[in-house]
């Protein structure tokens, strides 16, 4: 598997949202999201969507050219209408447009609603967080989660994002679903036809499952305890701004593309010094994780690790030395390169 630098990468993806008709910051921010999500090894929101964000934009699912519109009811809250443009461009322009609301009142809710898939959450929290905010990132997904006591899916594996600061290294940032696996890994042990881990899907009768074809649904993390917090970002990014919820959401891959599918984002953002000075909280943050690391280990061989740590190494070693490129990425990149008639150097 062959690594390329980062910034051809992007200087790729960048053109070929250009040509599509995203104008600068949209192309800026769509790309970005993608390349860092890589960057920090979460390829399953990285470049393996770039191909699905292009035809699914191409093809009407996706917005090109946005109306954006704002309104607000409160002093503190702020509402986009995305008219269904690229997620991850709707919550970057909506994040950084409640910054000098934040800055005034402490803090902002921020709703956004007829959004896309926003690809991984802490792509849009990290640059908000790295500016000095704390920020708390909610999306829903299509219904891919078993429902506690049921035999099948009702809420989707709707993931939730809190980043916060700290001085001069990457912030403290959770982003995670409430699902023991994810959907994208189930399509590619389906593709590769291989037998899924133990105990993580079930079939469509509820009964567990290691075969990728038949499986239907996700197992909650916690039982109960995941499925309630899937219950609780299905409530803000649903009903709360009015968008569908349940089997209402559109699937991702199976729905037509030409349909939109209306999706909702919800995030919180608050300065560091709500309660105490800022200094004291980043000083007391690097004290909590210098407590940790000096925890007794399990095993010499592994490092005690907190919530992006694993990350912020992954993102250094490919940042130095690249990000490996699979046989499946190359083709995609190959594939909308014909229809773009770009050359393509991968």
């Amino acid at each position: 598997m062959k690594k390329y630098d980062y910034k051809i990468i992007r200087k790729f993806i960048y053109k070929n949202f250009s040509l599509i008709g995203l104008n600068k910051i949209d192309s800026d921010y769509v790309t970005d999201g993608l390349v860092n999500a890589s960057l920090r090894g979460v390829d399953s929101h990285g470049i393996r969507l770039f191909k699905h964000y292009i035809l699914s934009g191409l093809n009407g699912r996706k917005s090109i050219k946005p109306k954006y519109t704002y309104h607000s009811k409160y002093k503190t809250s702020l509402l986009l209408d995305a008219n269904n443009g690229y997620g991850l461009a709707a919550c970057r322009r909506a994040l950084e447009k409640s910054l000098p609301r934040v800055d005034k009142y402490g803090m902002t809710s921020v709703g956004i609603i007829n959004s896309s898939h926003c690809g991984c959450l802490a792509s849009s929290v990290i640059p908000i967080v790295k500016k000095g905010y704390i920020v708390f990132g909610f999306t829903h997904a299509d219904s891919l989660l078993l429902s506690y006591g049921s035999k099948k899916s009702y809420f989707g594996t709707n993931p939730l994002c809190f980043g916060y600061p700290r001085s001069k290294k990457e912030p403290f940032c959770l982003d995670m679903s409430p699902s023991l696996f994810s959907w994208n890994k189930v399509l590619t042990y389906r593709k590769q036809n291989k037998k899924l881990p133990q105990d993580i899907c079930t079939d469509d009768n509820g009964k567990m499952t290691t075969n990728p074809h038949k499986a239907k649904s996700l197992i909650p993390i916690g039982g109960y305890k995941g499925y309630g917090l899937s219950a609780m970002i299905e409530i803000l990014c649903s009903i709360n701004i009015g968008m569908n919820f349940g089997k209402k959401i559109p699937p991702m891959f199976t729905w037509d593309i030409k349909k939109t599918r209306n999706l909702g984002q919800c995030f919180i953002v608050m300065k560091s010094d709500l309660f105490i000075n800022k200094n004291s909280a980043l000083k007391n943050l690097e004290k909590l994780y210098s407590d940790i690391y000096k925890l007794p280990r399990k095993s010499k061989n592994k490092s005690i690790l907190l919530p992006n740590d694993k990350e912020t190494n992954t993102l250094n070693d490919r940042k130095k030395n690249g990000i490996p490129i699979t046989k499946e990425i190359r083709e995609d990149f190959k594939y909308i390169s014909n229809i773009l008639n770009l050359d393509c150097i991968f």
